[in-house]
């Protein structure tokens, strides 16, 4: 089956909105091709929590991302967490080392938008929309919110430049797209 993004039609590579003679305008991308699953342990664990890993990296604390170059592993609430890798081959992995009498694992690939915003005003973006406080969210750090009544998970890739990659329901994927890039138009942006 051929994966067809939510966005094939609608991003446009190219500049947009006040750009003209600035050299800091926002760079926006969708982040295609990349391997999301869902993990959720049930409440009672009849194995040794600890040794539980995906691609060498432990389960995350709250509100944190452990990542590598390839992983990032998000905390979404207690006891569940989003895997997202460029390993398209990773869900094998997952399925071998957690057993399904413990863990719940769903593989959500094909159900996600992904939008990657880099910029010095990055965070002036998410704020437009969104009612976290975003100024206090540093590198690593994750949460779930709303951006103009989209559900969205927020992960902060980097502080300087600010970059957050931000997800949400692939239904939703249009909608939210131009919420983000209306939002954009001030700062000028280019769509990479």
């Amino acid at each position: 089956m051929k994966n067809i993004s939510s966005l094939n039609n609608v991003h446009i590579l190219g500049n947009f909105g006040d750009y003209e003679g600035k050299k800091d305008v926002l760079k926006i991308k969708e982040i295609k091709n990349i391997f999301i699953c869902q993990i959720t342990k049930y409440k009672s664990l009849s194995s040794n929590e600890s040794k539980a890993q995906v691609d060498k990296l432990d389960l995350p604390t709250k509100l944190k991302c452990n990542f590598n170059s390839s992983t990032r592993i998000l905390w979404m609430a207690p006891q569940n967490y989003l895997v997202i890798s460029t390993k398209l081959n990773l869900m094998k992995d997952i399925l071998n080392d957690f057993k399904d009498r413990d863990f719940a694992v769903t593989d959500l690939s094909h159900s996600r938008t992904v939008i990657e915003i880099s910029g010095s005003k990055s965070k002036e973006v998410i704020k437009k929309g969104c009612p976290i406080n975003i100024n206090d969210l540093k590198k690593g750090d994750c949460v779930n919110s709303v951006f103009h009544g989209v559900t969205i998970t927020i992960d902060v890739l980097e502080t300087n430049p600010e970059t957050l990659r931000i997800y949400c329901l692939r239904s939703f994927g249009e909608s939210f797209y131009h919420s983000i890039t209306d939002s954009s138009l001030e700062f000028g942006y280019e769509n990479l």
